[in-house]
């Protein structure tokens, strides 16, 4: 008989269970992806010079004219006028105030996803994954077309642009919790961080591609630059209808690679077996990890009281869903949902500043420009898959988020110094500040919400997830909303006073995290000569 090819014998070495795995793991990748692809836009487009700001037709006395149709791909380009301290462009943006309304469209986006995001956990831990991940993409593909078509039908109207952001932040609300609670169901604990520190990296992807899309047509015809990215994002979520499978149990395959066959057996048994489970579970003392978390002296006695007891439905016998109260009595939410507050105002004021600090700083062009600021999102992938692979050594994740917070106060600091000296000193330090920034972000927004969401505390109950990855990113989303619009507010008088709101946003981050941290230093045989302890069997 003849011996297979090596493609085939490289497509049977991995198991049924394995390829299910990756096949999921890849999907919500790309589907997160997606949505950072479509928020982009905003950022690359209001830097433009000639679409939203500065396209000027005449100056007299003071006064400016402005057409009120946006210069089309084939007009004369925009000629830069004397310093007369005022320029003009697409009306409403066309006046001297232009920055901070085009920081109330980033706060109008991101104080929606805010609010959205409570809702939106509580919300999808009680609806079919897939439904509900397909009707938030659908929608917010429409709502980021919606903004370009504000281009071709010449609406000038600022509550258009308003109310679009608005909805488009609701509806996006509906991505996170969904992606983080899939790919928590089709993966264990074991290599968490360093999983979803790869997986994460969907972030910086997207935003990559965001920007060289919106980059292709921001100086010909800037509404393209808005209905392309809406259209991936409504394609991809008939991609979400038709491929999700929202837990492994759907296809019967394995909830994580280290389960034994018995535990997912369907039917009475199964919760039997739970049952049991549990009871072994409450013999076991307890490892390092939970005495950090759960301990503040390190006795057993203090063990019980942090039990999060969840009621059911009725007698059916079920697992409720968790509510918004109980979510926030797992050890560690507040903490790390307020750290991910300031860490995230870092991370969206990049996002949706860096382009219009580059193009002022180093005097580039829009379309380069964007390009150059992809460089920390590059960064950014780097700094997530960092953070997990160090918190799996490690296991400590608050002590990881901890180093990295305290590496990236200073380093934003000299940014702020460093990048006015060229163009090569601008990309190190965007390199370098993208991991750093990033780094925390990523793995307080995965590895810990998934760790948080199927903590011992809720003796076994998987019904958590998407609630406490709710919070947390909503409560980081207030940061991300704050962010931006400081930085419209501060940006008028000086880029350096926004660097300097950047770093106190970090150092306050790292001191919301000083309790974990202390815990999980002071935490007996946390040492990484017994890492073996922290692993799950």
């Amino acid at each position: 008989m003849a011996p297979l090819p090596p493609g085939i014998r490289f497509i049977v070495s991995f198991s049924r269970d394995q390829w299910y795995r990756a096949f999921i793991f890849i999907l919500t990748f790309l589907l997160y992806a997606s949505f950072h692809l479509s928020r982009k836009p905003i950022s690359i487009v209001k830097m433009s010079q000639g679409e939203l700001h500065s396209y000027c037709t005449a100056s007299y006395e003071g006064e400016v004219g402005f057409h009120s149709q946006s210069p089309k791909a084939g007009d004369t380009p925009a000629q830069q006028l004397p310093d007369n301290g005022t320029d003009c462009g697409w009306a409403p943006f066309d006046q001297d105030n232009f920055q901070q309304l085009l920081g109330a469209l980033d706060y109008s986006f991101l104080c929606a996803y805010a609010v959205g995001m409570y809702l939106s956990g509580i919300i999808g831990e009680r609806l079919p994954i897939r439904y509900y991940l397909t009707f938030g993409m659908v929608a917010s593909g429409a709502f980021t077309a919606l903004f370009g078509v504000g281009y071709f039908y010449n609406i000038h109207s600022f509550g258009f642009y308003v109310v679009t952001q608005i909805v488009n932040g609701l509806v996006q609300t509906t991505g996170w919790p969904s992606v983080v609670t899939c790919l928590g169901n089709w993966f264990g604990k074991g290599r968490r961080g360093l999983i979803m520190g790869v997986w994460n990296s969907h972030t910086s992807v997207g935003n990559i591609l965001g920007s060289l899309i919106a980059g292709c047509w921001v100086s010909t015809c800037w509404g393209l630059s808005f209905i392309v990215p809406g259209a991936i994002v409504a394609a991809m979520g008939v991609v979400c209808f038709l491929f999700l499978i929202e837990h492994p149990k759907d296809v019967a395959c394995s909830s994580s690679p280290a389960m034994h066959p018995e535990s997912y057996e369907n039917g009475t048994h199964r919760f039997r077996l739970q049952k049991q489970a549990l009871t072994e579970e409450r013999n076991k003392p307890l490892d390092p990890e939970m005495q950090c978390l759960l301990l503040s002296d390190g006795k057993r006695s203090g063990h019980q009281n942090h039990v999060v007891i969840l009621p059911t439905d009725g007698g059916g016998g079920g697992i409720a869903a968790i509510s918004f109260v109980g979510a926030l009595k797992i050890p560690g939410v507040i903490e790390f949902s307020l750290c991910l507050l300031f860490a995230k105002l870092v991370s969206y004021t990049f996002l949706f500043w860096l382009p219009l600090y580059i193009t002022n700083v180093d005097r580039l062009d829009v379309k380069k420009a964007g390009e150059l600021s992809t460089l920390f999102d590059v960064g950014g992938i780097f700094g997530g898959i960092l953070a997990g692979v160090i918190s799996d050594r490690l296991e400590k994740r608050a002590s990881t988020c901890g180093l990295m917070l305290l590496l990236a106060a200073p380093t934003l600091y000299v940014f702020s110094a460093i990048s006015k000296m060229g163009l090569e000193a601008t990309i190190a330090m965007l390199l370098l500040s993208g991991a750093l920034v990033s780094g925390p972000y990523a793995l307080i927004t995965t590895a810990v919400s998934a760790d948080l969401g199927t903590h011992k505390s809720l003796k076994g109950n998987s019904h958590a997830l998407a609630t406490v990855t709710a919070i947390i990113d909503g409560t980081g989303s207030v940061g991300a909303a704050l962010g931006p619009l400081l930085a419209g507010l501060l940006s008028p008088s000086g880029w350096s006073n926004v660097f300097y709101m950047l770093v106190f946003a970090d150092a306050c981050a790292l001191v919301f995290l000083l309790r974990l941290i202390h815990k999980e230093l002071s935490c007996p045989g946390s040492a990484t000569g017994n890492q073996a302890l922290f692993k799950e069997h």
